[in-house]
Order: structure tokens, then sequence, then C-alpha cells
């Protein structure tokens, strides 16, 4: 079986209670090194009243080079934050070193990482800086992925974004990490900018697209399709992978079908990376009602690659 490593998340929401009540589901399909302390998931176990399972020993666990922290349920912490941050790049370690064939990772509060003084907002930017490439975001399930060009930037400083070249490398990247037959590339202006009534960033995106097919000798990339009939029925059966030139206009949608099904997956990098596709949860953590499907599904995504 393939060796998972998997990041613990902020250990005050409900990453430790997915991690637990996961792990005889896993353990039949993967192995996990669980980059955390065995004695914190005894803790965890004995304040959500949910037993630790026989099967998880001290072995499966490498924790990261820090002392072992106290869990303060809903809460943000820099401890925490730094804790986190550790598990995170123990498991990208792992994944380099070749001792774990892909990285998971539970979800981390982004203020406590800034409160632990990490620079980057998010496992994503993390994972660019540390490998020095453009990570790309893709978040869905198999039924529907959503790629985005553009992820965690304000909506004001999209449009500067827009640009053919970029696109191009984009669409390539995207091509060869998450190949598929056909991709429906979204406009950013409503109606897709109406023939540039409503802005001309369509114009570059189209120019990309005829880049990026010419290029691969077929017409893959499809659009430019205005957002708002995007995902219409007839849309959804024709394809699996959307391409949104920003955060919400692709993952309202996703979120609004698939919430509890869809994972996030890190593209275009030397190592793999998947994870749940939703945070901490502090309105819920330790009360016994995380629901595992997101983590169970990343697991699976990474053991099948």
């Amino acid at each position: 079986m393939k060796k998972i490593a998997i990041s613990c998340g902020d250990i005050n929401g409900v990453g430790l209670e997915i991690l637990l009540k996961a792990h005889e589901q896993i353990i039949q399909t993967i192995s996990p090194i669980y980059c955390v302390h065995y004695e914190l998931l005894s803790t965890a176990s004995s304040l959500l009243s949910l037993p630790l399972p026989s099967s998880l020993t001290p072995s499966m666990c490498l924790p990261p080079p820090l002392p072992l922290p106290t869990i303060s349920p809903k809460t943000i912490s820099q401890e925490s934050g730094a804790y986190s941050y550790e598990s995170f790049i123990l498991g990208c370690k792992l994944c380099e070193e070749r001792k774990a064939s892909a990285l998971v990772t539970l979800p981390i509060h982004k203020q406590a990482w800034q409160l632990a003084g990490v620079r980057e907002i998010g496992h994503t930017q993390a994972l660019s800086a540390r490998y020095k490439k453009e990570a790309i975001m893709m978040l869905g399930c198999e039924k529907m992925f959503v790629a985005l060009y553009t992820d965690h930037i304000p909506l004001k400083e999209v449009s500067s974004h827009i640009k053919r070249e970029r696109l191009f490398e984009f669409f390539k990247a995207l091509y060869h990490t998450h190949t598929k037959e056909s991709y429906c590339v979204m406009g950013l202006n409503p109606h897709a900018g109406d023939g540039g009534m409503i802005g001309d960033e369509e114009r570059e995106i189209q120019l990309a697209i005829k880049q990026i097919n010419n290029e691969l000798g077929k017409e893959v990339f499809k659009g430019v399709y205005p957002p708002d009939c995007s995902f219409i029925p007839s849309r959804q059966k024709e394809f699996d992978t959307w391409i949104a030139m920003y955060h919400d206009v692709g993952l309202c949608v996703l979120k609004a079908i698939y919430f509890e099904e869809s994972i996030n997956v890190s593209l275009n990098l030397p190592i793999l990376r998947t994870s749940v596709d939703h945070g901490v949860a502090f309105d819920i953590a330790y009360e016994g009602k995380a629901n595992i499907t997101s983590y169970l599904n990343a697991i699976a995504y990474a053991s099948a690659k």
C-alpha cells in the first residue's frame, strides 16, 4: 500500500476528530504517516470522548520538531498555527525524500499561521513559495472539478492578471497535470464581456485558448463561456472540469452542489498535495459533528495517482 503523509491541521479545529474517525477506513487502502505527536491524538480522543483506534499506533506518528502543544478548542492561537505549519512542512519533506507518495492536509487557520509568523496565507501559497512554481488550485470531486486561474487575491486585482501569455502557461500546466479531453473556460465579465461592451478581458482569454489548442493540435479548451450559464445541465453533461478566472465564480456553484464531497488539489508541483475542501469549523470543533467525506475523497485521490 502507498505511504501517504497526513498533516494534522489546526489542532483546535476539526482536523484531529476527522483523523481519528477516518483512521480505520483509510488503513484499508493506504499506510498513513501522521505528522503529529501520538500523545496529541490521545488527548484529542479524550476530549472528544472518541475511542483511540487500537490500530493507530505510535509508529504511525512522526511529530513535527516542536514541543507537544496544548489543545484549546475553537481558539485561534500562535501555538496551534506554528504546530500546523510545521506538521505541513514535515509532510512536504517526507514527499521530497520519497518516504511518502503524496501529502494530504487537514485544515489550517490562516490567522493562526499569521500569528506564528508564517508569511504565506495558506497551503497553496506556501507550496508555490517552497517549490518556486505557480501551484494551481483545483477543487471538486469526480463529477465536477473547478480549476482557479487566480485564487486568494482581492477581486479588484483579478483583471490585471488576465494576460494571454500567462493564461496560455496556466492552460498548458493544467492540461499536463489534469489531462482531460475538454475544459469549460469561463469569462471574467457578465455575459463574457458581451463582445467588449462590458469589458475586454475575454479577448485575452480567447487568444490564450486559441494558442493552447493550436499547440495541442486539437480543441481541448472551449469557451469563453459566460459564467452565469457555464454550469447549466447541458454543460454538466459535456464537461467535468471548469476553469474560473477568480475564486468565487467557480466555487460558489461547486460548494452549493458538492460541498461535502469536494476536495482541494494542488497541481503543477513536484509533489502531490490533496486536502479537505473546508476549514477548521470552530463552530463544531470538539463536538463530534465533523463530516469525514471530503477527507476520505482526498485520501482516495492521492492514493490513485
